[in-house]
């Protein structure tokens, strides 16, 4: 792979100020510049970084082990594929889950094809904005429990049932605690459809642990933290 000059630089000041999102940049940088000059050490750093988080976005995506693990394995050809044309607009981990979300709906999607007669929550996995209705937000969430180990069982399987257009928004805010603007671009959407999915996730994945929970385990309420 021949080197290039990584675009990065473009946004990021390497004479500016020092802080975690500034030190996270330059590690960028310097992680992508081995990358696209194809420094072996490069690669094995990458896939340190990533592959519990890439792997852990998938499973919750689909609650299967076997899938996430393919997913993860999909993820990091295409990443090694195309780092050598990326341009660095957005984060590093930015780009590689926006791969792994796509990744994973396309997993969903040959499963969904190949399983006659099966139906699950909310399976309409077309991405059309215009179907996204904004709902209230009441400052409670699924999320707001502190849950014994079969509740958080329940959880996965929510998560992995409810429509994954909205559960793809919810886990990488919830779980993976990313920004709206951050989710906005994994998600190639704009932060008010961003926001609309997470409500939209929150309710679906709510009615679905109501229905499951019956009598409700011992689920203790605990602050939630503003953000």
């Amino acid at each position: 792979m021949q080197a290039r000059n990584v675009s990065s630089s473009s946004y990021l000041n390497l004479s500016g100020p020092t802080n975690p999102e500034h030190e996270a940049a330059l590690e960028d940088h310097r992680l992508l510049t081995g990358l696209q000059s194809g420094d072996e050490a490069a690669y094995e750093q990458l896939i340190q970084r990533f592959q519990g988080p890439v792997y852990n976005l998938a499973w919750r995506l689909l609650n299967n082990p076997s899938d996430a693990s393919d997913v993860v394995q999909e993820v990091f050809l295409k990443v090694f594929r195309s780092v050598g044309t990326f341009r660095g607009e957005s984060s590093l981990r930015t780009w590689i889950y926006r791969i792994a979300v796509n990744e994973s709906h396309n997993r969903r999607r040959w499963h969904f094809r190949h399983r006659r007669g099966e139906t699950g929550i909310e399976e309409i996995f077309e991405d059309q904005e215009g179907r996204e209705r904004p709902l209230l937000d009441n400052g409670e969430t699924p999320f707001d429990f502190t849950m014994n180990r079969e509740a958080q069982h329940l959880m996965e399987e929510g998560l992995s049932a409810i429509n994954p257009v909205f559960g793809a928004a919810l886990v990488l805010r919830e779980v993976e605690d990313l920004s709206y603007e951050e989710i906005a671009q994994v998600l190639d959407v704009s932060i008010g459809t961003v926001k609309s999915r997470i409500l939209r996730g929150r309710d679906a994945l709510g009615r679905y642990l109501a229905n499951r929970l019956d009598p409700a385990p011992n689920l203790q309420l605990v602050p939630r933290t503003a953000k």
